[in-house]
């Protein structure tokens, strides 16, 4: 994910917290509020590219009156299907904060690999384990949160 502009605003701090039923005040004072630990996901929304951001006149895998092709809807590279018969997955999903997110700030995110890693499973055949690594910036360039994700795909389809 690549996201040139990513501005924190109260507004979004605070639906945000209700969205995940936070009732933490510390979201909605305006003056003092900082985001939730998870709200950087709401990134993607700002990167034109995100798979499962809908796009206008294109169909999209969340709201069709048929499922899609592929099982889970999704193509090689996220969640869901894989065009070699396995299943992939949304393992783990980590967070660390450099500092705290507050309104003004306008961040800036960049995606590159980590480490990959296989294992043997008991049902799936073999498993591949990918950590995808998310920077994001701040308008002064300085380190905010590094977010890491860990995807997993199966060798087969698990009945």
């Amino acid at each position: 994910m690549t996201v040139e502009r990513f501005p924190i605003e109260a507004g979004h701090i605070l639906l945000f917290a209700r969205a995940i039923g936070d009732p933490n005040p510390i979201y909605a004072d305006p003056d003092t509020a900082v985001a939730p630990p998870t709200f950087v996901q709401a990134s993607a929304q700002f990167d034109p590219d995100y798979s499962l951001r809908p796009k206008p006149g294109q169909p999209w895998m969340g709201s069709a009156k048929e499922p899609s092709q592929l099982a889970g809807g999704r193509d090689e590279g996220g969640s869901g299907g894989s065009r070699s018969g396995g299943t992939g997955l949304h393992a783990e999903q980590h967070y660390e904060y450099h500092r705290p997110l507050r309104p003004g700030d306008v961040l800036s995110a960049t995606s590159r690999p980590g480490e990959t890693w296989e294992r043997e499973g008991k049902r799936g055949g073999k498993m591949t384990f990918s950590e995808n690594i998310i920077e994001y910036r701040d308008q002064k360039g300085e380190l905010v949160v590094t977010a890491r994700s860990v995807g997993v795909r199966t060798g087969q389809v698990v009945a």
